[in-house]
């Protein structure tokens, strides 16, 4: 592997902004040092004056090929990562998923199936239960022996996903006694399937009628629920997708009581809202996903959580289908269209919008996606940072660049864009995986099968 330096660029971490020159070596950071100071030899050498130089992106919540309502997402393994790439995303997350009546294993094996061999980038698995019982409570230990330390249990969709709170409570406690992190998709299933069928009951079938029944009272009532559960487990808890002011709520009243209890949103409920779900046509059906999007009012609070630390992460949900012949298989009927949006390619150019908006400062930009995700998964500080040791995960990225998004130029494999015709300030120019130049000026050069599985540690928080 070709030695690399990279010169002249303000390195921004979560800690610090540095000017310095990045010296890499055996797909590992070896040094930095002030610009000019080192002579250091090199086969490669990237010129990085007036850009910064950051960590790559850990996007921890991706679901790449998800089976879900009689499809499946339209990104493979292969496809998604290499988006991922494009948008200065060198890690991914990805949930394993346990079929009912059938083992953990099996979820977990289906998965690496899936993705060995196929991805851009690096990626380790977060293990959704499905199906709680003796012998699934049993396979919890190894599967952390192994790196996978998150499971994940949902308070909605009954009859697919759902756990009672007494499943809930005894995968908690299983959780905590293996050092594992919880995490919840928190809404009240049960009380929202109500409120869906007395809607269609009603006739009211257009796609903005999902954000409508799926309430924000029963997404924060879920949260309550769920950090009242985790308190009697002893256990942390992760709380995924937050897109509500009132279940924010709900974890800064855990957070000011010190319990572990943490959060992530998503940048579809800090950039979208319920005018998207209510498009004219079925247009809004591009914009179903749960958590729903929230009127307007509700972003000011999120990005309020966010720079108060009541939100840790923000992770993308990226869980993409096709408009025609997938999304439209709702036509009707909203409670059809599959639940999910696309957007692992832009996580990172949003965010820094959010910087030249004044949401965010540089450094928190990097600490809700690269460094905080990297700490809450076990995966610092191998990812998430730029320090000697670390991996060479680095991104050239160009904050004066502007650019516009679109269905027509990104890399993901779905047919439209939730951000489509949004200007943004700031692009990837080079990014590095593990010391390898994966894109480059708007060349792709990266490979399926580059892209190893993570084995993590337990959350870095606890």
């Amino acid at each position: 592997m070709a030695r690399t330096v990279i010169t002249g660029g303000l390195v921004v971490t979560a800690a610090e902004e540095t000017h310095a020159d990045v010296l890499v070596e055996d797909g590992r950071v070896v040094a930095l040092a002030l610009p000019g100071s080192q002579r250091w030899h090199a086969e490669r050498v990237f010129d990085a004056s007036g850009k910064y130089v950051v960590p790559g992106g850990v996007d921890a919540h991706t679901h790449m090929e998800m089976p879900f309502g009689g499809t499946r997402a339209s990104d493979t393994f292969e496809t998604g990562t290499r988006a991922a790439a494009w948008g200065g995303t060198t890690t991914i997350v990805d949930f394993a998923v346990q079929t009912k009546g059938a083992p953990l294993r099996a979820g977990l094996d289906d998965w690496h199936a899936k993705a060995d061999g196929r991805c851009a980038i690096d990626y380790a698995f977060h293990m959704i239960v499905s199906d709680v019982n003796a012998a699934t409570l049993d396979e919890m230990p190894g599967l952390v022996g192994e790196g996978v330390t998150s499971f994940k249990l949902f308070m909605a969709y009954p009859g697919v996903f759902y756990s009672d709170d007494g499943q809930i409570l005894r995968a908690m406690q299983r959780a905590a006694d293996t050092g594992a992190l919880t995490m919840l998709h928190a809404e009240n299933g049960p009380a929202i399937d109500v409120l869906v069928e007395q809607a269609l009951a009603r006739g009211e079938t257009d796609p903005r009628h999902h954000g409508e029944v799926r309430r924000a009272l029963l997404e924060a009532e879920a949260t309550h629920r769920a950090i009242q559960l985790a308190r009697v487990a002893g256990a942390p808890l992760y709380v995924v997708h937050v897109s509500a002011r009132e279940a924010l709520a709900e974890l800064a009243a855990a957070r000011d009581l010190g319990l572990p209890v943490f959060g992530e949103t998503c940048p579809q409920y800090l950039f979208l809202s319920t005018d998207n779900l209510a498009e004219p046509g079925f247009e809004g059906a591009k914009y179903v996903c749960s958590t729903p999007l929230r009127p307007r009012d509700h972003q000011a609070a999120l990005w309020r959580g966010l720079r108060t630390d009541d939100l840790q992460v923000v992770s993308t949900d990226h869980c993409p289908f096709c408009f025609k012949g997938q999304k439209d298989l709702g036509r009707g009927d909203f409670s059809k269209i599959p639940n999910g949006l696309p957007g692992v390619e832009h996580r990172m150019d949003l965010l820094h919008q959010a910087v030249v908006d004044g949401h965010l400062t540089r450094r928190r930009w990097i600490e809700l996606a690269c460094a905080a995700p990297a700490r809450m998964f076990g995966l610092h500080p191998r990812k998430g940072t730029i320090a000697p040791g670390s991996d060479a995960d680095l991104v050239i990225y160009d904050p004066h660049a502007v650019q516009t998004l679109s269905a027509a130029t990104h890399h993901m494999n779905v047919d439209y864009s939730a951000y489509e015709g949004r200007t943004v300030t700031g692009r990837v120019e080079t990014v590095l995986s593990r010391g390898e130049v994966v894109l480059d000026r708007g060349q792709y050069l990266g490979r399926p099968g580059h892209g190893t599985f993570l084995p993590r540690s337990t959350c870095q928080y606890l």
